[in-house]
């Protein structure tokens, strides 16, 4: 049993836990009616709104109905105006191939009547052709009886006849073209004579230079005959040193204050004049000062020779040359031609070149780089194998010239075909400056044998009465028998001598064949 003061409060306790456990009852059952109307009113709602969604429904599904009639509607409408369109199109096609069919019906018929009168002309030329060949062989009988009964006539067979008749023709012809080939000649020499003529005389009136004849020696002036003791040294050691240093010829004689240079080379020659004058100004001549004197003055001269190469070319507007060129063209300077100074006469030349390719309007730039570079080589013909021409041909394409200034050299002495014009005109400019009167100089023997070979070519022709040559060498006048050369062979007979001076003879300039061909008619009255 409890304690008896445990009794009021247990009591107490059972009821108020009787009391909580009827409140929890009644909550609970309240719960469950709340959540049992709360299910219901959510089952009204969506009853309702099942009903609303079916009513929506019903009306979206309705005007898809409706839309998707339409576009069907629309969509047949447009099938069916394709297919009108389409209709159309397929009947104009069979109208273009129904006009076709008729026009390659009308073409077959007109290929068929052409058909039909091409074999009828067919037919119409093949009889006329039998006809023909009928009509040739009787004209082939005939040809052959009237060719009989002439042979019988002339004495003469076809072929003797034949050969008569051309043999007159070409007489007649020849003398016809030759005649003509004449007056074509003349007329064209008329006319190239004075325009010719016009542009030298502006040329040369243009140009003037100077022309001196050098010698293979050279004088030096002393200041007094004991400086001749002075150059010839103790037992020649000077004089001797002097000619090996500078390899010349150094002559001493009774010539009061001078001494001469003889040498060959005009270079050489220079170095020596040079030296000598250097050494009698220093006054010190002795071997070793000679040594050095004489390569300071070819030091010197070197350097003088591009000045020269450098002057000419800037004073004819030839730019971009070879510095060895250049040095070539400065080396022009002491070379001679016929006693004419090379380096003067390839100036000149390069200007009359310039100036005749101006009056022709040409390549005035390639004429004078053509007429300065056309005599190069023969500052090189004491040291190389070949001729002037080769040797300057070799030395321009070795420093790059271009092949038009290369044919210029070339082709200055015909040696090569001309290429251009201007090629013409760089010849033409050097026999105009070798060919003036006191340009140049060559020996008396040389004259005389050339002048003597050019009369004996001329007479070695049949007709040919006297030679005469006259103009120092420039013309050459022969005078022939009329009865055996006539008008024509006076023309072929220039031609051909000229043609054989060319190609047998050596000479500057140029030579000028005239022959001449006489008639005399006499009468005597008594």
């Amino acid at each position: 049993m409890l304690p008896s003061t445990l009794a009021p409060f247990l009591g107490g306790a059972a009821s108020g836990i009787v009391l909580i456990l009827v409140s929890m009852v009644v909550i609970q059952r309240a719960r469950k009616r709340h959540a049992t109307s709360l299910v219901q009113q959510a089952e009204a709602n969506v009853k309702t709104l099942l009903a609303k969604a079916a009513h929506e429904v019903e009306g979206l599904k309705s005007a898809a109905v409706l839309e998707g009639k339409m576009e069907a509607v629309q969509i047949r409408e447009d099938v069916e105006r394709e297919v009108r369109r389409r209709r159309e199109e397929v009947e104009r096609l069979e109208e273009r191939l129904e006009t076709r069919e008729g026009k390659l019906a009308q073409r077959l018929d007109d290929a068929t009547r052409q058909e039909s009168e091409v074999r009828t002309r067919s037919r119409q030329l093949e009889e006329e052709q039998q006809a023909l060949v009928a009509q040739r062989e009787t004209v082939d009988r005939l040809l052959g009886e009237e060719e009989s009964r002439l042979e019988q006539i002339a004495g003469l067979s076809r072929d003797d006849a034949k050969t008569e008749l051309l043999k007159r023709v070409e007489d007649e012809s020849r003398g016809v073209a030759a005649a003509l080939a004449r007056d074509i000649k003349e007329e064209a020499r008329r006319g190239a004579d004075r325009e010719a003529r016009r542009i030298l005389s502006m040329t040369i009136q243009r140009m003037a230079s100077e022309h001196t004849a050098e010698s293979t020696v050279a004088s030096v002036a002393l200041p007094s005959d004991e400086m001749k003791g002075r150059i010839i040294g103790r037992e020649g050691r000077n004089i001797r040193a002097f000619e090996t240093a500078t390899g010349v010829d150094v002559i001493i004689d009774d010539t009061p204050d001078t001494v001469v240079i003889s040498c060959f080379d005009p270079i050489r020659r220079e170095v020596a004049r040079r030296a000598l004058e250097a050494l009698i100004t220093d006054g010190r001549i002795q071997p070793g000062r000679i040594e050095e004197i004489v390569v300071k003055v070819r030091k010197e001269l070197d350097a003088q020779l591009v000045e020269l190469g450098e002057q000419a070319a800037y004073d004819l507007g030839v730019h971009g040359l070879h510095p060895e060129l250049i040095k070539l063209v400065g080396r022009m300077r002491y070379r001679t031609s016929y006693g004419q100074n090379i380096y003067e006469h390839s100036k000149e030349v390069s200007w009359i070149a310039g100036m005749l390719a101006a009056e022709l309007h040409l390549d005035v730039a390639l004429a004078r780089r053509g007429g300065l570079l056309h005599d190069v080589g023969k500052v090189l013909t004491h040291e190389h194998e070949g001729t002037h021409v080769e040797l300057g041909v070799e030395v321009s394409r070795r420093y790059g010239e271009k092949p038009a200034v290369v044919n210029c050299i070339e082709a200055h002495h015909d040696d090569a075909p001309h290429e251009s014009a201007e090629s013409v005109l760089v010849q033409a400019a050097d026999a105009i400056s070798g060919a003036r009167p006191g340009a140049r100089r060559e020996a008396f023997e040389s004259y005389v044998k050339r002048l003597t070979n050019l009369e004996n070519i001329a007479n070695g022709f049949p007709g040919v009465e006297k030679t005469n040559v006259i103009q120092a060498g420039r013309e050459v006048r022969v005078i022939v028998t009329p009865e055996k050369v006539t008008d024509d062979g006076a023309i072929e007979l220039a031609e051909t001598i000229a043609k054989r001076i060319e190609g047998e003879l050596q000479y500057p300039g140029q030579i000028r064949v005239v022959v001449i061909r006489e008639t005399r008619n006499v009468g005597i009255a008594r």
